[in-house]
């Protein structure tokens, strides 16, 4: 499988890219993989340290006849997220990427595949690595944890980089330039609830599974269903015309992913189980036919299930459905200003209700920091309803562009000239650190550029392979004419 993967081009980068996801890095997780990244810089000889934060910096000379250009920040983040399929045997705590090549994809067996941002963490360790490229002074700078709060980022202090220019290789079309970005900050409601006996006899688990997902930023515009929206869904329809009981309710997972699962287990009367058979099996139909466009392979199933010794109670079970129900999910308002932008939206990543306790988390974005803190404030009221205590955090601004800063310009003809088609140079949604480090550096130029990655954040994650050979390419010519100091 990795061999596989070893023997494609460029291949030190997929070389680089295999030794990499042989590391397991989950976010928060990295001590293994900044140890990983200081013994590479170390056993090149090269300049390499680790600041307060975790982030690994390392730094390289520019080679030979190249001494008078501008410094380069190369930059890209080290942690990945982890999803997997629930029927996926893997551990990310202990196991590797297990990678394997599918025409002109690479992909994982049920995992992400670490493509974000590993791809671009891989064409730094090459060109670092490289002997004959040639290229302006660089400062790799590795950052921790960008998918669960950008810790990274915002730990990071002025004054230990000097670079002119940050090149970011966190974009996933290879034909775009991204200029800026949408600022982010996590809401979270939690509480208790009140639990009491089941009156009812059977018990059943209802599961809402095989939905697309994906990154909660680049693919929010699709439109596509989100599990914990949808299992709400399911149970107020049952609630409003059967003696319902829920025990239990588990879905999504991080905070930054589409959620593609959730899972609820209830209790119904006897003489109602035909009923809601029929219910459930009509529900199924309706999300089928509402979703066959984005999500095919949905499926709403239903099974026995260990009778439970608690529920909540019926007042408390009323609270929480109205309060999911009308918590805000995808796009809230698109840009006036640029032309098919989301400007605002909110992920409800998570929903997991349990053992006389909920929490529920959001992840919601702007790139009007105002707009983003009013749509925050929009889920707190909703569950300060039900007597939620709702917080927020990790909360970090946005990426203001400087569309007329040289080295868009600088970019922009390079890509013209090479592949005699002109990029397109926007903002996106996603929550890149661009906007973070311009805090730390405001006189440095940024750009983020990358390879076309499809279905980040989730376990269709994929990189495309001619698509790196082509992303490489324009690397290698942008490192060649860095401008002069």
């Amino acid at each position: 499988m990795s061999n596989e993967v070893r023997n494609l081009e460029p291949r030190q980068l997929w070389n680089n890219f295999a030794d990499l996801n042989a590391v397991p890095r989950g976010s928060k997780k990295e001590e293994r993989v900044i140890q990983f990244m200081v013994n590479f810089g170390e056993d090149l000889g090269l300049e390499t340290k680790v600041d307060d934060v975790g982030n690994v910096i390392i730094k390289k000379p520019a080679s030979k006849g190249m001494e008078d250009r501008q410094t380069v920040v190369l930059q890209s983040h080290l942690d990945m997220v982890h999803q997997k399929n629930a029927d996926t045997d893997f551990d990310f705590d202990k196991e590797g990427i297990r990678m394997t090549v599918d025409g002109d994809w690479v992909k994982a067996e049920g995992t992400t595949l670490g493509a974000d941002n590993g791809i671009g963490v891989a064409t730094i360790m090459t060109i670092l690595a490289s002997e004959d490229v040639p290229h302006p002074p660089i400062e790799a700078l590795f950052t921790i944890d960008e998918e669960t709060g950008m810790t990274g980022a915002i730990g990071l202090k002025g004054g230990l980089l000097s670079g002119d220019i940050l090149l970011n290789l966190d974009t996933e079309d290879d034909d775009e330039l991204t200029i800026g970005c949408a600022g982010g900050i996590d809401v979270t409601a939690s509480g208790t609830y009140e639990e009491v006996s089941p009156k009812n006899d059977v018990a059943l688990k209802v599961s809402i599974t095989g939905l697309t997902g994906g990154h909660s930023g680049m693919d929010i515009h699709l439109g596509r269903a989100n599990a914990n929206k949808l299992m709400n869904r399911v149970l107020w329809e049952l609630s409003r015309n059967i003696e319902l009981e829920v025990a239990s309710v588990d879905g999504g997972g991080l905070r930054n992913a589409i959620p593609r699962e959730s899972f609820s287990v209830i209790t119904i009367p006897e003489n109602q189980v035909a009923d809601v058979e029929e219910s459930l099996t009509h529900l199924g139909l309706v999300l089928k036919s509402e979703y066959k466009s984005t999500d095919p392979e949905i499926t709403l199933a239903y099974g026995d299930a260990e009778h439970p010794d608690k529920v909540i109670s019926k007042a408390d079970l009323t609270g929480l459905l109205n309060a999911v129900y009308a918590c805000p999910v995808g796009i809230y308002r698109m840009s006036p200003d640029v032309e098919d932008l989301v400007q605002t939206s909110n992920n409800l990543a998570r929903v997991e209700i349990k053992d006389g306790k909920f929490s529920i988390l959001c992840l919601t974005r702007s790139s009007v920091d105002t707009e983003k803190m009013d749509l925050a404030n929009m889920i707190r009221s909703v569950f300060d309803l039900i007597g939620a205590e709702v917080t927020t955090s990790g909360s970090y601004p946005g990426w203001t562009p400087k569309p007329d800063a040289p080295i868009i310009k600088i970019m922009s003809t390079i890509y013209e000239e090479v592949f005699e088609e002109e990029p397109k140079v926007y903002a996106c949604h996603a929550g890149l650190e661009c906007g973070i480090l311009g805090t730390h550096y405001p006189d440095m130029d940024m750009i983020s550029f990358g390879p076309n990655i499809r279905g980040a954040h989730s376990p269709d994650e994929k990189a495309q392979i001619s698509s790196v050979q082509k992303y490489w390419k324009y690397f290698l010519e942008t490192m060649k004419r860095i401008p002069a100091k």
